[in-house]
């Protein structure tokens, strides 16, 4: 698949979605997404849910025209995030066959069911909806994992209904995406692609966690999960998100990619350079092909050279390394704006390698 067909307009496959979590980049504005050639974000319902409200922002013209984003917007259905909170501490809430009860701060509870999760991303004007799916770690038990399959199959069949209800009729329906877990076990995840597809979903997502206990990919996990999706489909790969990681995962067959790490390792001073040479779809995989620039260096301090002379961001084009070092010392917001459109568009650029060497 060389495109993701949205209603928004064709997104070039494979993709890199930022995340912005709560309808919002951490330290850069959608205008620098665009400028960086970011097909499109990743938005979260259960926190846009809770705030400002699904429902006000569906009164406010839907996610578009509340955050002023013009391109593609992915919304999760934010069961990781509730999985997440609760295997952390069980008093937030539990995970029932037929629904997720959160409790929450204020005292109230959050019940949390398969239409309602549909619901709010309708209300948030999504254009890639995702089924609400229970995620487990790697580490869990066969039973867990056995669970989770049951009521992500279930949940993505009531997520499917719900769907197909709400924009009956509509020609410019979203897309609607299933997940396929069953942790480390290849039948399971079989069983719960096989199950999905029959359902019938626009992509499929990989679910449970894409990292072992050490950092290093879940290779075989998102093998097996990647076996069990439809080819002729987009198939991501959630929350996969180190340059080589996205690399590897492309050569394995996945075609869509999010992360909060470009713009998370840019509010550290950390900053992604190709190496001299590197900028070829060939040299992405004979071995490391970028580098970090740390901005608070002081070696950087009269360093009057660009961060990355061959970037086209606005940092590179007109500040120097000095200049950048400058206002990190300073504490100005202006470089943590900087330094994220930077890595937004070098993984842009990584992008633009990885269709390329197709």
């Amino acid at each position: 698949m060389t495109q993701l067909l949205t209603r928004r307009g064709p997104v070039p496959m494979p993709a890199f979605f930022p995340d912005a979590t709560y309808g919002a980049l951490r330290a850069a504005g959608f205008d620098d997404a665009e400028a960086a050639k970011v097909p499109g974000v990743v938005m979260n319902t259960f926190h846009l849910y809770q705030r400002p409200g699904a429902k006000l922002v569906k009164a406010l013209g839907g996610l578009h025209e509340f955050c002023g984003w013009p391109g593609a917007i992915l919304t999760d259905s934010g069961g990781f995030q509730l999985f997440s909170l609760i295997r952390e501490n069980p008093s937030y809430g539990e995970i029932r066959d037929g629904e997720i009860i959160f409790r929450l701060e204020s005292g109230g509870k959050l019940i949390f069911t398969p239409e309602k999760c549909v619901q709010a991303q309708y209300q948030l004007g999504s254009d890639i909806l995702m089924a609400l799916d229970l995620c487990t770690h790697p580490d869990d038990p066969p039973e867990a994992q056995r669970r989770s399959v049951e009521l992500t199959v279930a949940w993505a069949r009531r997520c499917r209904a719900e769907f197909d209800k709400l924009f009956a009729g509509r020609a410019d329906r979203p897309l609607l995406f299933g997940i396929v877990q069953g942790g480390g076990d290849r039948e399971l995840r079989m069983e719960c692609g096989a199950r999905l597809r029959e359902i019938g979903f626009d992509g499929f997502g990989f679910g449970g966690w894409p990292l072992r206990s050490d950092g290093t990919l879940h290779v075989e996990s998102l093998r097996y999960a990647l076996e069990a999706m439809d080819p002729r489909k987009p198939r991501y790969a959630m929350g996969v998100g180190r340059p080589e990681e996205i690399v590897a995962c492309v050569d394995m067959g996945y075609t869509l990619f999010d992360c909060v790490i470009p713009t998370r390792e840019a509010r550290h001073q950390r900053l992604y350079v190709f190496k001299e040479g590197c900028e070829s779809p060939a040299a992405l995989r004979s071995g490391p092909f970028y580098r970090f620039h740390y901005c608070l260096d002081d070696a950087h301090a009269r360093d009057g050279r660009p961060v990355d002379e061959h970037c086209d961001c606005p940092l590179c084009r007109r500040y120097s390394r000095a200049y950048l070092h400058h206002l990190f010392k300073l504490g100005d917001a202006q470089a943590l704006r900087l330094a994220t459109a930077h890595n937004l568009r070098f993984y842009q650029r990584l992008m633009e390698l990885l269709r390329d060497g197709d």
